[in-house]
C-alpha cells in the first residue's frame, strides 16, 4: 500500500497543476498579507477564497486522476492486493499532494504574517477541506465508469456544497422565520463541510457578529472547545464516510 501511495505521489508531482495550484495559493496569500494591514482581515479575505478554491481543485484533479490512472488500477487488481487497498493507495497519494500543495501555498504565508490560533485553525479546515472533497470526488468517480459523467458529478456535488447549499438554507428559514429554528439551523449546517469551515474560523476570528442572530447561535453552542471539537469531528467525518461508501461500492463493482 505504501508503494502504491509512493508511486502516485512521484506521478503527481511531475504534473504541472498541482505546482501552478500551489504557486497560486502562494502568490494570492502573500498578496493579501502584503495589502492588509491587518492580519485578521486578510484571513478572512484568504478565507473566502480558500472556500471555493481547494473544494473546487481538489474535486476536479481527484476525478480526472482517477481516470487517467483506471488502467494502472486494473493492472494493480490483476496482482495478488485487495480492491481497499487499490483504493486508500490511490486515496493517500491525491490527498497527500493535494494537503502539501495547500499547506505550502497557504501555511507558509499564514505562519508568518498571521501565526496566530485563527491562522492554525484556517491551515486545519483547509486541509480537512482538501482531504472531503477528495473523498468526495472518488465517490463520484466510482459511481460511473464514465469520464464525462463522473467529472460532471463531481463539479456538480462541488456546486452544490459550495453555491446551491446556502440558497436552500435561507429559503428554509425564510419560509419558517416564524418559528424556533436554532437546532434546525446547526444540524443543517453538519450537513455541509463548507460551511462547517466557515464557521468554525469565523468563530475563531471573533466576527460571529457579523453573521447576526445566526452567528450568535452559533457563537453560543459551537464557541466552547468542545463545540470547536464536535465541528471538526464533523469535518473528519466528511473525510470518511464518503471514502468508506466509495470503498464498498469500488469492492462490490463489476470492473
Amino acid at each position: 500500500m505504501l508503494k502504491i501511495s509512493r508511486y502516485v505521489l512521484y506521478d503527481i508531482a511531475r504534473n504541472k497543476v498541482v505546482l501552478a495550484y500551489t504557486l497560486f495559493l502562494l502568490l494570492v496569500s502573500l498578496g493579501l498579507f502584503q495589502v492588509e494591514e491587518n492580519p485578521s482581515k486578510a484571513l478572512l479575505s484568504l478565507l473566502n477564497i480558500i472556500l471555493i478554491v481547494v473544494p473546487l481543485v481538489s474535486m476536479v484533479f481527484a476525478t480526472i486522476h482517477w481516470y487517467n490512472s483506471y488502467e494502472f488500477l486494473e493492472l494493480l487488481l490483476t496482482q495478488p492486493l485487495g480492491r481497499n487497498k487499490v483504493l486508500l493507495s490511490e486515496w493517500a497519494g491525491i490527498g497527500g499532494s493535494l494537503t502539501f500543495a495547500f499547506v505550502a501555498g497557504v501555511g507558509v504565508p499564514v505562519l508568518i504574517y498571521g501565526g496566530s490560533a485563527a491562522g492554525v485553525s484556517l491551515l486545519v479546515v483547509g486541509v480537512l477541506l482538501t482531504l472531503a472533497f477528495t473523498s468526495l470526488a472518488f465517490l463520484a468517480s466510482v459511481c460511473s465508469r464514465d469520464k464525462a459523467r463522473g467529472i460532471g458529478a463531481a463539479l456538480l456535488l462541488w456546486f452544490f456544497f459550495a453555491l446551491i447549499y446556502d440558497g436552500l438554507v435561507l429559503l428554509i428559514l425564510f419560509a419558517f422565520s416564524d418559528y424556533p429554528l436554532e437546532g434546525i439551523t446547526l444540524a443543517l449546517s453538519c450537513f455541509n463541510p463548507v460551511d462547517l469551515g466557515r464557521i468554525y474560523i469565523m468563530l475563531h476570528l471573533d466576527v460571529s457578529a457579523l453573521m447576526g442572530y445566526t452567528g450568535a447561535v452559533y457563537k453560543d453552542f459551537l464557541g466552547t472547545a468542545a463545540g470547536m471539537a464536535v465541528t471538526l469531528g464533523i469535518l473528519a467525518l466528511w473525510v470518511v464516510l464518503p471514502l468508506a461508501i466509495a470503498n464498498r461500492i469500488f469492492r462490490r463493482k463489476d470492473l
